[in-house]
């Protein structure tokens, strides 16, 4: 009367597709097995999670090789910029230490050296940091500058007549507080006390 179970599951195409699923999963000698379809399969994959159930980053892009991460590079460009003022820093500390160290010797050197006279008349010209300044002296020290037996120094914006002994330390110590001090036999000085060979 009724069909068997089975009768029924092969009427209905059941039974057939498990053979053809049982079939299709066993694959042919050489051939690759293919996974039956399956819904879940479009399912996007859950993500791992890493501490506090906080989805876990991907990881960085690795650059590849001769490439420089563009933070990596600014780290390093920043760092060597650091570095350089830094070295730039420590030199002028430096060369200000050097220049206060030099200043200090020749203030300590003209100390009682000056030989500049309240009353002298005459006035001697020269150049100096690019401009033309003047001394007063009498006649003798004008001879005696002129013919490079005494020289003029430059110390806290004043001018002051020395021996050429002391004009030549002072030149080994620091060579831009000498102002002038000529060579035996340079050329002469007018009667306004002009060097010759000075251009205004």
């Amino acid at each position: 009367m009724a069909d068997s179970l089975r009768d029924q599951l092969l009427k209905s195409g059941i039974v057939k597709q498990v053979r053809d699923e049982k079939r299709a999963s066993q694959p042919p000698a050489g051939k690759p097995a293919h996974k039956p379809f399956h819904k879940s399969a479009n399912k996007p994959a859950h993500k791992p999670t890493g501490q506090g159930g906080k989805p876990q980053q991907p990881p960085a892009h690795k650059p590849r090789d001769g490439e420089i991460d563009l933070a990596k590079a600014y780290a390093i460009r920043k760092q060597a910029e650091s570095t350089e003022r830094r070295q730039a820093e420590q030199a002028a500390a430096e060369e200000a230490r050097l220049k206060r160290e030099r200043k200090q010797k020749v203030q300590e050197l003209l100390q009682g050296q000056a030989l500049n006279k309240k009353d002298a008349e005459h006035a001697r010209h020269f150049e100096y940091g690019g401009k033309i300044r003047r001394v007063y002296v009498d006649q003798a020290q004008l001879a005696a500058i002129n013919a490079g037996e005494l020289g003029v120094v430059q110390q806290g914006g004043h001018y002051l007549v020395v021996t050429r002994a002391i004009a030549e330390q002072v030149r080994q110590i620091d060579a831009h507080h000498l102002a002038l001090l000529s060579e035996p036999g340079a050329g002469g000085v007018g009667e306004d006390g002009v060097p010759d060979d000075l251009v205004w």
